[in-house]
């Protein structure tokens, strides 16, 4: 074989630095995007949040660049951080974000009717001079001032008087009421930072009589000494869990479900349903689940009305006695999307709350420019600069093509969904990620990514963007139908159910065979599934 050369052309695709950067903006959700900001504010010494007094305009030029800069520009800093709240008043919402004096609403706001303009062209040419790009972005969202005086004061007390108090904190309040000694009082404490978050007790006595002594500095116990310190431990345990048991909110303390429905029944007036229920909770809690009315009746020994009043009493019982300490602010979710009514049509807008307001530092650009032939810095000090004013364009550029994306992407959405907005989830039409992309001329990745953990708020609610793309299925008339009304459809059957008579998975199959759609009794049972739907033996009423 001999050695030869030839002549070969090829295309391929390089991703560059900020190219790599903008898909990774990309699919990051709100809080994990308002983290990055954060880091790269603590690095990059060329990016600054904007301050409201600012006059520039978002993405526009600015006015007077090479304009001597006044001290007391030079030593602000922004301190606004990027807020979280979900609620965006309408009237803002409108706004968009042309700038910080609120603009036409020309700039990320966009209609049905079109698409608003989107810049293709968003990389660095690599030059330190104050470029158009430079200004903030994000100018309409509203800052958060600090204050001073009273108002901080009068700030700190609604802060304490909203914050959440955890069921620790609440049996702590309880428990100094209690008049014990030293030692009775370390066992309780004890075990109420061993609850958790239900409120049950996971680990066993024996267990927790161990970690308690280890706790007190009592070494691995071995021998007859050993025994007798871990009969006292279990002993203090014992009595503090009686205490412990007898506080609010009823339940609290237990083991298993079936200690927590008893402790809670023990509490209530003692009645004949009430010892019948005592007696249901000894039973194999699947046949209270079930609602097996002729087995507990004969296990029991209790007639059928008894027993009937016996498990309506169990059903109002609390599974999770500290279900209602659970902070439940962590779980709350803010819209990326705004969608209202405009009219006969309706009005996509970013929602000012999730979208920071960076610009790059002036003040570091213009002294970088004017000292370009200085090499003070040590040789490459002046290059690596460069590189960090490029970063901090490229991060800015990047964020703005990650929110002109969620836009285009959500007003896509809105205009093929358009029934869903005025009618609600019944009208839900089947919608794909291939139709979305091929409108907007991106790939489906994109799209994926684009729809993960990005929220829309409508006039039915907040969705994630992914929940208005479903699967088809077919119809008697050959169109199709979405798999999410199919559930709405399927949710509104069952309520609508005869509670002494609940609909099978086969009859629920058969209405919708009525209403035209072909659904297998095996997709009903998984969509009854997935939207945590008992099955028709279990949602038989008493």
């Amino acid at each position: 074989m001999k050695p030869a050369l030839s002549l070969r052309v090829s295309q391929h695709l390089a991703l560059t630095p900020q190219l790599q950067q903008s898909i990774r903006l990309l699919q990051l959700s709100t809080l994990e995007m308002a983290q990055e900001v954060e880091q790269m504010l603590d690095e990059n010494p060329f990016l600054e949040r904007a301050d409201d007094g600012s006059e520039r305009e978002v993405f526009g030029e600015v006015a007077s660049a090479d304009a001597p800069v006044s001290a007391g520009e030079q030593i602000v800093e922004a301190t606004t951080p990027v807020a979280c709240s979900g609620t965006a008043d309408s009237g803002e919402a409108g706004q968009g974000a042309d700038g910080v004096d609120g603009g036409d609403g020309d700039g990320l706001e966009a209609r049905l009717d079109g698409a608003s303009p989107i810049e293709e062209s968003w990389e660095g040419d690599g030059s330190v001079e104050i470029a158009p790009d430079d200004s903030e972005w994000g100018g309409d969202a509203p800052a958060r001032h600090s204050g001073s005086g009273d108002d901080d004061e009068t700030a700190s007390a609604a802060d304490l008087a909203r914050a959440q108090v955890s069921l620790q904190d609440h049996l702590h309040e309880q428990a100094r009421c209690l008049r014990l000694n030293d030692e009775d009082r370390a066992a309780l404490y004890f075990l109420i930072e061993s609850l958790d978050d239900d409120g049950y007790l996971e680990d066993s006595l024996e267990a927790l009589a161990l970690s308690f002594l280890r706790l007190q500095g009592v070494a691995e116990p071995d021998g007859e000494s050993a025994l007798e310190q871990r009969e006292t431990a279990g002993q203090r345990l014992r009595t503090a869990l009686q205490w412990l048991q007898h506080m609010d909110p009823p339940g609290v303390g237990a083991r298993d479900l079936s200690e927590c429905l008893r402790l809670q029944i023990l509490e209530l007036r003692n009645t004949p349903v009430a010892r019948a229920a005592l007696a249901l909770c000894a039973q194999p809690l699947e046949l209270v689940a079930k609602r097996d009315v002729r087995k507990l009746c004969s296990a029991c020994r209790l007639d059928e009305e008894t027993v009937r009043a016996a498990l309506a009493l169990i059903a109002r019982l609390e599974p999770k006695p500290g279900r209602r300490f659970v902070d439940v602010e962590r779980n709350v979710v803010v819209p990326d999307v705004i969608v209202t009514r405009a009219g006969r049509g309706f009005k996509v807008v970013l929602n000012p709350d999730v979208m920071p307001r960076l610009r790059v530092h002036d003040v570091y650009a213009n002294a970088l420019r004017q000292n370009r032939g200085v090499r003070d810095g040590g040789e490459g000090g002046h290059a690596a600069m460069q590189q960090r004013l490029q970063e901090a364009r490229w991060f800015i550029k990047n964020i703005q093509q990650r929110f002109d994306t969620i836009l285009r992407v959500s007003s896509a959405i809105v205009e093929r969904q358009r029934n869903f907005f005025m009618h609600g989830e019944l009208a839900m039409r089947p919608l794909v990620l291939r139709e979305i992309a091929d409108e907007l001329g991106l790939h489906e990745s994109t799209i994926s990514r684009v729809t993960t953990a990005k929220y829309m708020a409508t006039p039915f609610g907040t969705y994630e963007l992914k929940y208005f793309f479903g699967s088809s299925l077919g119809t008697e008339t050959g169109g199709n139908a979405s798999s999410t009304a199919v559930r709405a459809l399927l949710k509104q059957f069952i309520a609508s159910e005869e509670p002494g008579k609940p609909l099978s998975d086969n009859q629920l199959s058969d209405l919708l065979k009525e209403q035209g759609i072909e659904c297998a009794r095996r997709t009903v049972a998984k969509y009854r599934e997935a939207m945590r739907i008992a099955p028709a033996n279990l949602r038989k009423s008493l």
